[in-house]
């Protein structure tokens, strides 16, 4: 089969597409045939060799975390799913290896009747990521949460999901995506010098709460949210320094050792919720960009900009 990865460090252009081994699934997990898979900003520093000292990389390293495709084999121990349902999911991080024509999941969930296969395919990681981190901060109705980035990736899927929780959402984002964040029912403003007063003049009662999807304002975040203890960070790799938590789903011999801080279960539960959200028309992914399988180098040079509106995805 096709499948994308990179075998040095370096920019884009050392993504490729390898002729590979196809995955069979084991137990307790299922193989799609891939429709859509997403990219993810982390595997983009990974590949320049900017976490080289964080994130121990075996080559050849392939690409990919999150993708829906049709079941096309079923491991021991599965059941609820059948060969020829249309899924969406994430593989396990340990292996990744989603962008490709088969994708072995770890965890998976119907595909949305309202969500095309680009959706689908970009969505389980922003999902995943999202819940695992407002669950760790207990965002529930009532709240005011701040998302630091709010027009990414993870950023679209988290103030929805707040929001579907009953929280009083702000995003920070440039200016020309405030029209795109009020869509989806944010208090938009912009990121920057002036930030913490910014806020403030939005929530004079306070934040609980602080997600962190962009990094490089962590004592501004921490002085909104008036306690380090109450700001969650995916992006800012200085986070142990100012007694801020950095999730991830990785083991603990991945990214969390290498910051100090051990890896926050997996959030599983947060595809289900995707789904009846999704029914209900509440939850969207917006899509920034959808690339061929063979262009994943052009879909890695947008990723790099970090100005992409949504989720960045190839297709099969």
């Amino acid at each position: 089969m096709r499948a994308i990865q990179f075998t040095e460090y370096g920019p884009p252009s050392v993504v490729h597409v390898a002729e590979v081994a196809a995955p069979h699934a084991g137990p307790g997990e299922i193989r799609i045939a891939v429709r859509a898979s997403g990219i993810s900003p982390g595997e983009t520093l990974i590949r320049s060799g900017t976490l080289r000292d964080m994130v121990p990389t075996t080559f050849p390293y392939r690409t990919g975390f999150d993708a829906a495709g049709v079941v096309d084999e079923v491991g021991d121990g599965v059941t609820g799913v059948s060969v020829g349902d249309e899924v969406f999911g994430f593989a396990a991080m340990a292996t990744r290896g989603a962008n490709a024509d088969f994708a072995v999941l770890a965890a998976w969930a119907p595909k949305p009747a309202a969500w095309s296969w680009e959706e689908a395919g970009g969505a389980a990681g922003g999902v995943e990521t999202a819940t695992r981190v407002l669950d760790r901060l207990a965002v529930g109705a009532g709240h005011t949460v701040l998302v630091q980035g709010a027009a990414g990736g993870v950023g679209t899927v988290a103030v929805q999901l707040a929001a579907a929780r009953g929280a009083t959402v702000i995003g920070t984002a440039s200016e020309h995506n405030h029209d795109f964040l009020r869509s989806l029912g944010v208090e938009p403003t912009t990121y920057g010098t002036g930030l913490v007063d910014r806020v403030r003049a939005l929530a004079p009662a306070g934040v609980d709460a602080v997600f962190d999807c962009a990094g490089g304002a962590l004592p501004d975040l921490i002085a909104i949210a008036g306690d380090p203890a109450r700001v969650v960070t995916i992006a800012d790799f200085t986070a142990a320094a100012h007694g801020v938590h950095m999730s991830h789903g990785a083991p603990a011999d991945d990214t969390g050792a290498a910051v100090g801080a051990p890896a926050d279960p997996p959030a599983v539960h947060g595809l289900a919720i995707a789904v009846t959200l999704a029914a209900e028309g509440r939850l969207r992914v917006p899509v920034a960009a959808a690339f061929p399988l063979a262009e994943a180098a052009a879909a890695h040079e947008l990723s790099e900009t970090r100005h992409a509106r949504g989720k960045i995805v190839l297709v099969n």
